[in-house]
């Protein structure tokens, strides 16, 4: 496994954003489906701009609760690679899910809300993803995860200003990104190039 930690920019809504990581080319850009996230983008939208994603970057879906059916048609019409669960989803769910279409499935989980991280280790899903909250950008005692053997994705606070110190204690998967490349709300190119050097140790 390389020692580089993957990257995955989330929330990206524009055609700005897609001319930019496909330039940058992180491993993962995620898409959100939760109409109540300021970042939604609407299932027309999300086939524009994946159209446009070049093929190296995979295009997670991220939702909230979601029926079923929507989230299988979505991957099989290509418009997503990976889903990204972030409700209540439980392992019933993961199970039809996958029978659907075998789609690869990262299964997020509150670090918060969690006594035990083992909860989130014995998930079915391909990948874990460990965060604050649903999109909060607040992060969280990150000392806990040494404890976690199971490869993570890690959300929650994470920014340019931050990331080195995040992947000094800690040697996530991936680490997900989105308010913390953000200006005024919108996908800043120079923070994401800064959040991207550290991750890739190009500094």
């Amino acid at each position: 496994m390389s020692s580089k930690t993957l990257v995955k920019i989330c929330g990206l809504s524009r055609e700005e954003d897609i001319d930019a990581v496909n330039e940058l080319l992180p491993d993962y850009i995620g898409f959100v489906f939760w109409p109540k996230s300021k970042r939604y983008v609407d299932y027309a939208k999300a086939k524009e701009l994946k159209d446009k994603l070049d093929k190296r970057i995979k295009a997670v879906g991220v939702f909230l609760d979601e029926d079923i059916d929507k989230v299988a048609e979505l991957v099989h019409k290509g418009i997503i690679d990976i889903v990204q669960l972030h409700g209540a989803e439980d392992e019933e769910y993961i199970r039809k899910l996958k029978e659907k279409n075998g789609c690869e499935i990262i299964k997020a989980f509150n670090v918060n809300k969690l006594a035990t991280l083992k909860d989130a280790e014995s998930s079915s899903a391909d990948h874990i993803m460990l965060d604050s909250g649903a999109g909060t950008g607040i992060p969280f005692d990150w000392s806990r995860l040494n404890e976690v053997k199971r490869p993570y994705f890690l959300a929650g606070g994470l920014s340019p200003d931050n990331i080195n110190e995040v992947l000094s204690k800690i040697q996530p998967f991936a680490v997900d990104v989105s308010s913390g490349v953000e200006t005024d709300r919108y996908k800043d190119k120079n923070k994401i190039i800064s959040f991207m050097k550290v991750c890739r140790n190009e500094n």
